[in-house]
C-alpha cells in the first residue's frame, strides 16, 4: 500500500515569526499521526526556522521551487545544493510558476532531474486550465504534461517522484474537482500514462496527490478514491486546525 502524503504549500505567505507560530500550533496534532507522511512547504526565507522547529519529528520539509543549475550567475534563484540537507521535498511545475513565470514542461523536466540527482523528492504538478477543461482537453493536456516532465527519467527515478494533479480552475477558487473527477484523471490519465511509459509495477509505486481547494470538508471523499494518495494543500495549510484535521481524517481512512 502506498503511504499517503499530505503536503502544505504555503505559497508567498508567512513571515519567519508567523511561520514559527503556525508550526508550533500544528506540531502536536501532526506528530500524533503516524501513518500519513506530512510535508510543510514554506517560502525559502522560512525554511531554516521551520527545519529547526520540526527537527526530531517525522514531519518533512519541502521547498516551493528550485533551479536546475548547482551554482552560477542566476540572480534570485535557489539551487539543489542549497536545499540538499535542509529539505526532503521540492514542489516543481506548480501552475502559478507556469502561468506567471512562463515555466514549461521542458524546464520542469530539467528541474526534476536536478532534484533527483541531489536526493530531493520532487512533487511534480500537472493540470489543465479552465479553458482546456471546458474544451474537453483535460486528458490530452495532462497526459502531455506527464510525458513531458518525466522525459528521459529511468523507471527507478520515476518510482521516487510524487505527482500532484491540480486542475488550474480549482486552485484557490473554492471550486474543487469532485472526488470522481479526481479519481478519473489521477487513475485514468496520470497513473495510466506512467504505466504505459514505465510499466504497471512502476505506476503502482508512484504516489499521486490531488490539489485544488481541498479542505477538511472534502478531504475524506477525495482520499477515499483508490488512486488518490494524498493532497497538495494550499490555503487550508495556513490554518493549523484545518491542516491537522485533514491529516487526521486521511489517517482514519488508512487505519
Amino acid at each position: 500500500m502506498r503511504t499517503p502524503i499530505i503536503a502544505g504549500n504555503w505559497k508567498m505567505n508567512m513571515t519567519i515569526a508567523e511561520a514559527e507560530e503556525l508550526v508550533k500550533a500544528m506540531l502536536d496534532g501532526l506528530t500524533a499521526v503516524k501513518n500519513v507522511e506530512k510535508v510543510l512547504c514554506p517560502p525559502f526565507v522560512d525554511l531554516d526556522r521551520v527545519a529547526s522547529l520540526i527537527q526530531g519529528t517525522d514531519i518533512k520539509l519541502g521547498a516551493q521551487n528550485m533551479y536546475w543549475e548547482e551554482k552560477g550567475a542566476f540572480t534570485g534563484e535557489i539551487s539543489p545544493l542549497m536545499l540538499k540537507g535542509l529539505c526532503q521535498y521540492v514542489i516543481l511545475g506548480h501552475s502559478e510558476r507556469r502561468s506567471y513565470f512562463g515555466e514549461t514542461d521542458e524546464w520542469v523536466n530539467r528541474k526534476v532531474k536536478a532534484a533527483l540527482a541531489h536526493g530531493l523528492t520532487p512533487i511534480i504538478c500537472v493540470g489543465e486550465t479552465e479553458a482546456q477543461y471546458d474544451a474537453g482537453e483535460t486528458e490530452s493536456v495532462v497526459r502531455g504534461q506527464v510525458e513531458g516532465v518525466l522525459r528521459g527519467l529511468t523507471a527507478e527515478q520515476v518510482a521516487r517522484v510524487v505527482i500532484a494533479y491540480e486542475p488550474v480552475w480549482a486552485i484557490g477558487t473554492g471550486k474543487a474537482a469532485t472526488a470522481e473527477q479526481a479519481q478519473q484523471v489521477i487513475g485514468g490519465v496520470v497513473r495510466a500514462t506512467i504505466g504505459r511509459l514505465y510499466g504497471q509495477d512502476v505506476a503502482e509505486q508512484v504516489r499521486i496527490q490531488y490539489g485544488g481547494s481541498t479542505n477538511s470538508k472534502n478531504i475524506r471523499e477525495i482520499m477515499s478514491q483508490p488512486d488518490v494518495d494524498g493532497a497538495l494543500v494550499g490555503g487550508a495549510s495556513l490554518k493549523a486546525d484545518e491542516f491537522t484535521a485533514m491529516v487526521r481524517i486521511t489517517s482514519e481512512i488508512y487505519s
